[in-house]
């Protein structure tokens, strides 16, 4: 129906927050240990401690669950760096990724979801959202510079910052790697050379 929110959308307060955030954390952890294909809207609630049908009513599907976890950590993703320097703050941007990536929880918990979005139309969309969200979140290191003269005006702030995870995540998902400091590094002087160099404008 027009207008009405999607399940899990919703941001309350109260009694209704504390049981969002445990049934995303036990979401999240199920998500993490066993895949997309175990999160199991009834198990989640048993997990949580709260009544299966809040969770069936509130989520309705295992995707709109992975998506409102998504969203949640887009929420509470750290703002950019603001350095002075576009390489500084690039790296910081990848040093980010890499600290995620490389988490015992978080990293087994982006892969989840990652393979959730290749099945799940909502939990593709989700993670979409929460790409745009971050890309857009960093965009401003880079306008930054392009106001200072380190780049050339008009250049695609968002192909920049998504230059620099992009090698991060083929190191997880073509090769197996978690991705390293040296990784973070490298992403962020190329990408900045690039960016210098006038590659996106």
């Amino acid at each position: 129906m027009s207008g009405t929110p999607a399940p899990g959308t919703l941001r309350p307060g109260g009694r209704t927050a504390r049981v969002r955030a445990a049934v995303l954390h036990a979401a999240g952890d199920v998500l993490a240990a066993d895949g997309f294909e175990a999160l199991d809207l009834g198990e989640v609630a048993r997990r949580a401690e709260v009544g299966k049908t809040t969770v069936y009513r509130r989520w309705g599907t295992p995707g709109a669950l992975a998506a409102d976890l998504l969203g949640d950590m887009a929420e509470q993703s750290l703002p950019r760096s603001d350095t002075g320097a576009l390489e500084d703050d690039l790296r910081e941007n990848a040093l980010l990724v890499v600290k995620t990536l490389a988490d015992p929880r978080q990293g087994r918990l982006f892969r989840a979801l990652i393979a959730a979005s290749l099945c799940n139309e909502q939990a593709a969309e989700a993670l979409h959202r929460f790409y745009a969200v971050r890309i857009e979140e960093w965009a401003g290191c880079v306008r930054d510079a392009a106001a200072r003269g380190e780049i050339p005006d008009g250049t695609d702030p968002h192909a920049v910052v998504a230059a620099v995870s992009a090698p991060l995540y083929y190191a997880l998902l073509n090769t197996g790697r978690t991705p390293t400091g040296d990784d973070a590094e490298r992403a962020a002087r190329a990408a900045a050379a690039a960016a210098r160099a006038g590659v996106w404008a």
